[in-house]
Order: C-alpha cells, then structure tokens, then sequence
C-alpha cells in the first residue's frame, strides 16, 4: 500500500473518500456491491456503508439492498462546470457544420489528468463499442485529442505525465512506452496535427488538431473519427484533415472575437 500523503490541515479526508466511492463506478462496473465498493477504494466495509447509505440519502446514489449504482442526480455533480464552459457553446455549430461535410464524427475534449473528457460532440453514426457523450473519459495516450493535448503541455508537466500514466495496451497497436509516446508526441507537434490508427479500438482512425486562445495557448482539442473500413490514413488525410484544420480556425476566431479563454489545461 503507498505511504498516506500529507495534504495539509486544509485536506477534508472524509470529502475525499465519499468522492473515491463515486468513481468507484465506471462504465465498466455500473453496479458495486459493498464489498466491492469497499476493496476498489481502501475503505473498510463499515466506512464505506456509511458513504454509500449518505450517498443513498442524498439521491446520489440508488440500491437495491444487494447492489448499488450511480443514479441520475450525479450529473449534477458536473453540470456547474460544463454549463459554465463556454467554449462548447462556441465549437457546436461549427462541429454541426464540419460533421454535415464530411459525414463522420467530430469532437472537442480536454485534457483531465491522464484522461481527455468530451466537452461537445456531433455524432453521425455509432462506430465504437463505446458510446460516447458529453463527459466521457478516455486514456489520453491512445486517442488523438490526448496526444495534441500532451504534445502542447509545458516539458515539465508532459515529464511528470510520462513518469505517472499507465500506457496501457487496448489493441496490439497501441503505444505503451515512454520514450515511444514522447516521438509520437514530438512528432505532432511538429506537424500540428495528430492521427492515432486503431490503437484505441480496432476499426476505429481519428485525427486531431489543437484549438488555441488568443495567447497562442492551446485549450482543447477536435477530432474527427472513422471506421477504417472507410478510410485510409492517407484518405483521412487527404479528405478529412483540411476540413478539421479550417474548423478549428473557425472556432479559434470566434474565441478570440469574443474575449472566450475557453477552458485551459490543467496547471
């Protein structure tokens, strides 16, 4: 078990335990019982009964005395920070646009820790096994939003990523090394644009290129996404990449006609 870290007197142990048990749910274990509530967060079964049960109370979380599960009201959790982004409201009618000439889907997220988290999304057609909505996570090595993300992050904070992230393995495609992800990296940054070919999910070829502020900062990143039954890398970049690059300057001149920061990475 790692040593307990010292947060400060300012550090509300018992806020962060209860906010542990929410994430202890995830798409992939929608439905916990105690026990496993209990064992995913280091909680013992008599503390996380309690944070479950005050959870139930508050409506946060629903049981059916066996099993618990999130309910609906957790979105309100992350409502105050999606409504007061401003930088969505900016981006979707430009996505609407892209998504009506290319006939694929399009995107914008932002980098959260090791994970991109979908701010605005036009869908055409399912193409992942995953559906994806507003706040859905993915890890940022293997998706294309993630590496224009990490490839602007200041040396220091992409140093301290490299040295925490779990570079897992979805296909056998996918980068999983340090030192290979950084010439990923500092090749997208050369380019300007990245393109991660089913390293994610099998089928599945995005592109991306960055959104900056007025300061040149980059804020978040857009995607457009294919099956690769579809396109080809060189077809992608042939028809996809111009209509993703003049988009992106769209709503790049919209932010800065407008004064919008949109919302920055995180320091």
């Amino acid at each position: 078990m790692a040593e307990p870290v010292d947060r400060g007197s300012d550090h509300v142990q018992s806020l962060a335990r209860g906010l542990a048990v929410i994430r202890a749910f995830s798409a992939a274990s929608p439905e916990l019982t105690l026990s496993e509530v209990a064992r995913a967060t280091g909680l013992t079964r008599a503390a996380a009964r309690r944070f479950l049960l005050t959870l139930v109370d508050l409506g946060y979380v629903r049981t059916d005395g066996r099993l618990f599960a999130l309910s609906p009201r957790i979105l309100e959790l992350g409502y105050a920070y999606l409504s007061s982004l401003t930088l969505p409201e900016v981006a979707e009618p430009h996505l609407e646009r892209l998504v009506a000439e290319i006939h694929e889907s399009a995107s914008v997220a932002v980098l959260d820790g090791e994970d991109v988290v979908y701010v605005s999304r036009v869908a055409t057609s399912r193409i992942m096994r995953v559906t994806i909505s507003i706040g859905t996570r993915f890890p940022a090595h293997c998706t294309s939003m993630g590496r224009v993300l990490l490839a602007w992050l200041p040396p220091d904070q992409l140093d301290a990523y490299l040295e925490r992230a779990e570079l897992r393995a979805f296909t056998g495609r996918t980068v999983t090394t340090p030192a290979a992800l950084r010439a990923e990296l500092d090749r997208v940054r050369s380019q300007g644009w990245a393109m991660v070919d089913q390293e994610l999910e099998e089928g599945l070829r995005s592109l991306a290129v960055p959104i900056r502020e007025r300061s040149g900062r980059v804020v978040a990143a857009m995607n457009v996404s294919s099956h690769a039954s579809r396109t080809t890398p060189e077809s992608a970049r042939r028809d996809l990449l111009p209509h993703l690059l003049a988009t992106a300057a769209r709503v790049e001149a919209d932010l800065h006609a407008t004064g919008t920061r949109g919302t920055a990475l995180p320091r």
